[in-house]
């Protein structure tokens, strides 16, 4: 029984969510304590419960404090089955988080392609969106050699939700190893302004803020506006590098009295930071790499525009589990400060992941 405390590093879901898939694909039973510790409603809210009934179904596990507002988990997995599964968050809970629960358990593990379909929110604060997922998240996961097909039937915004996202997983015998510790220069971007029940001026407004911001900082865009039909209305302002190695995507979201050209500065201030720091790895997909890549065989490398507090807990969760070694190594500014890469000054909050060869 591996023992978790909750409260440790970023204290939030992420914890929940890589323990309940690293304990599926080593066969490893753990007790979580204090989930979600460092949140304004701790314990576990429906869609993390998702994320254990999900974790829970596709695996026969069994388990104990599987309710709204737990702060304890008991999780024993049993033997995972490829299949077609179906699972209702019930509120606006982030779909995508459900999905990073379960796929690689049914890649590595599924011995067919299983299809799952998740109901709630699309696109949410403090989640991936749905767009990040086939944009940035799925070609990492064809780079490592993992097949994710993904699909929105509809978009959900808070606090109804309503939306659908549906995924193929494929089988994965090998998980590809990562060298990524240069990136081109970004001076061109794609994205797109979508609105759901709101005027047509919103999705103008925002994406000709993102027009401005981004030339006036030297890059050239293309932002199209898309009307989406949703249970309640919504906003959405996207950026994407299609020149880096895999097409990272920023985006902001609307909200009650937000401003649309606040929503488009949401995600033109990440996509200008990360073209700034000139590494090819955004932030987001550099907690996400870690699970797959502690399953390759190969040693991997890559940098990161940003070391979060997130990467560095997923890290030690990985530990837990998995006997690998993994290092991050901050870059401060120093030329040339490490090895393999060309000589350049890098933003101190950059840096590079090492993941060692397994033994």
């Amino acid at each position: 029984m591996i023992e978790i405390d909750g409260s440790e590093g970023e204290g939030g879901g992420q914890i929940l969510r890589s323990a309940l898939a690293l304990s599926i694909l080593t066969r490893r039973p753990f007790k979580l304590v204090n989930i979600r510790a460092n949140r304004p409603k701790p314990g576990l809210q429906p869609q993390h419960l998702m994320c254990v009934r999900a974790a829970g179904t596709i695996s026969g596990a069994t388990y104990k404090g599987g309710s709204v507002g737990s702060s304890v988990l008991y999780f024993e997995p049993g033997s995972l089955k490829s299949g077609s599964y179906t699972f209702s968050i019930g509120t606006a809970g982030a779909t995508a988080l459900v999905l990073h629960t379960v796929y690689l358990p049914l890649a590595l593990r599924g011995d067919k392609p299983s299809e799952v379909t998740i109901t709630g929110g699309t696109h949410n604060q403090h989640a991936p969106c749905y767009h990040f997922l086939e944009t940035t998240w799925a070609a990492y996961m064809a780079r490592l050699g993992i097949t994710v097909e993904v699909e929105m039937v509809r978009p959900g915004f808070y606090p109804r939700g309503g939306g659908e996202i549906r995924a193929v997983i494929h089988p994965c015998r090998r998980v590809n190893g990562l060298s990524l510790l240069t990136c081109p220069e970004l001076t061109t971007a794609g994205g797109f302004s979508a609105f759901a029940g709101l005027p047509e001026s919103v999705g103008k407004r925002q994406a000709r803020r993102l027009s401005v911001r981004l030339k006036s900082e030297g890059v050239e865009s293309h932002i199209p506006v898309e009307e989406w039909q949703a249970a309640n209305p919504g906003s959405v302002a996207a950026v994407i590098f299609r020149q880096a190695p895999v097409p990272p995507l920023f985006f902001g979201l609307g909200e009650r009295g937000k401003p649309a050209e606040s929503v488009a500065d949401d995600a033109a201030d990440e996509a200008i930071a990360f073209r700034d720091a000139r590494c090819p790895v955004d932030p987001h997909s550099a907690d996400q790499l870690l699970l797959p890549l502690a399953f390759c065989d190969d040693a991997s490398a890559y940098r990161t525009s940003e070391v979060t507090r997130h990467l560095t807990t997923n890290i030690e969760t990985v530990r837990k589990f998995v006997d690998r070694t993994i290092q991050v190594e901050h870059g401060e500014g120093k030329a040339g400060g490490c090895v393999g890469e060309p000589a350049g000054d890098y933003p101190s909050k950059s840096g590079v992941v090492r993941i060692g060869q397994r033994v």
